[in-house]
């Protein structure tokens, strides 16, 4: 196994807004003996993620990235190798196992087993993965959506916004979705099931929203802050719930932007704001897996991905992402 050759993503300096392509490095090592308790994985498909920004820009970030760190990121992958009993070779795993071709772990690197033969192993960086249990987890535990609730979704094309847009319908919500061109809107209407979608780039967002929402936004899922959600803020139902699930609009928080203020709204709708990591809930990450692996199998959850092949493409992804230039879950196969 040492005579293999590691390809890796290597951060190289931080960047000040939107990581750049030249924010990293490829480099290329040997494959080190494995360590007692030590697991290697051959991967096989990489996650890019919004998140991923606030992760190398933010020093006090849940989940900082360091300087000379390999890109942390969800990865899908084969077992080659392990030292531990619980994890045999052969098996596939979902985990943190960065943007490197091999990943030398512990267990605890380890998020599941992905043992369904029927399924594509990459919708566990997406609609089964990360992306998909953020919709479900949020909408269900801080949206608490009922049947007749008027249900907003920025990024509504996105990884998480088209599972939160489908998994509202299931609920009995109506649907309106945010997004940023007509190629996503017409996604959003015919593979997303929106009843409504808003392109913030060429419509007038108030206006759009006051027509689409003629008796307010129960449940706004935000994935974008700025000023497309200071338009939704203004538009919230008496006892809305805002779920505050990402800031892509916002380049960069040194100095904080400042915004309308939203105390007011909140007090007089008596309205409910909070911020949603999933990391807080991994009790019921499982169970939200089973869940949607089922809609998944009934043909009620679909799902689009954008996928680019070899690790090279890593490094500019993200900024792809926040130019809008992907149509799905962004991953990369290796």
């Amino acid at each position: 196994m040492n005579m293999l050759e590691n390809e890796v993503i290597r951060v190289i300096s931080k960047p000040t807004g939107i990581p750049a392509a030249d924010n990293f490095r490829l480099e290329r090592q040997p494959v080190p003996e494995l360590d007692a308790g030590q697991i290697r994985v051959r991967n096989e498909w990489l996650s890019v993620d919004p998140a991923m920004r606030g992760w190398l820009a933010d020093a006090n970030n849940y989940a900082s990235v360091n300087v000379g760190d390999v890109m942390r990121s969800l990865c899908v992958g084969t077992v080659v190798e392990s030292t531990v009993s619980t994890v045999s070779k052969g098996e596939r795993l979902m985990g943190w196992f960065g943007w490197q071709t091999y990943a030398t772990i512990k267990p605890e690197a380890i998020v599941q087993k992905i043992t369904a033969s029927d399924l594509p192993p990459s919708l566990y960086l997406g609609v089964l993965g990360l992306n998909g249990i953020t919709a479900a987890t949020a909408l269900d535990k801080l949206g608490s959506p009922k049947s007749g609730d008027t249900v907003v979704v920025s990024t509504a094309a996105g990884g998480v916004g088209s599972c939160v847009g489908q998994l509202a319908k299931t609920m009995g919500c109506r649907t309106v979705g945010l997004t940023s061109s007509s190629e996503k809107a017409k996604a959003c209407y015919e593979a997303f099931g929106y009843d409504h979608v808003i392109n913030y780039k060429t419509d007038d967002i108030d206006q759009a929203i006051k027509n689409a929402c003629p008796e307010g936004v129960d449940v706004y899922f935000d994935n974008t802050a700025g000023t497309i959600s200071d338009a939704v803020m203004q538009h919230l139902a008496i006892g809305a719930r805002v779920i505050v699930c990402g800031t892509a609009s916002i380049p960069s928080w040194d100095p904080p932007p400042m915004g309308p203020r939203v105390n007011r709204i909140l007090l007089t709708r008596r309205a409910r704001m909070q911020g949603f990591i999933l990391f807080d809930h991994k009790d019921t990450y499982a169970s939200y897996v089973t869940q949607l692996e089922q809609l998944v199998r009934a043909k009620k959850l679909t799902y689009r991905e954008h996928i680019t092949d070899g690790l090279h493409t890593a490094p500019g992804a993200i900024a792809e992402l926040y130019r809008g230039e992907n149509l799905g879950k962004r991953l990369i196969r290796i």
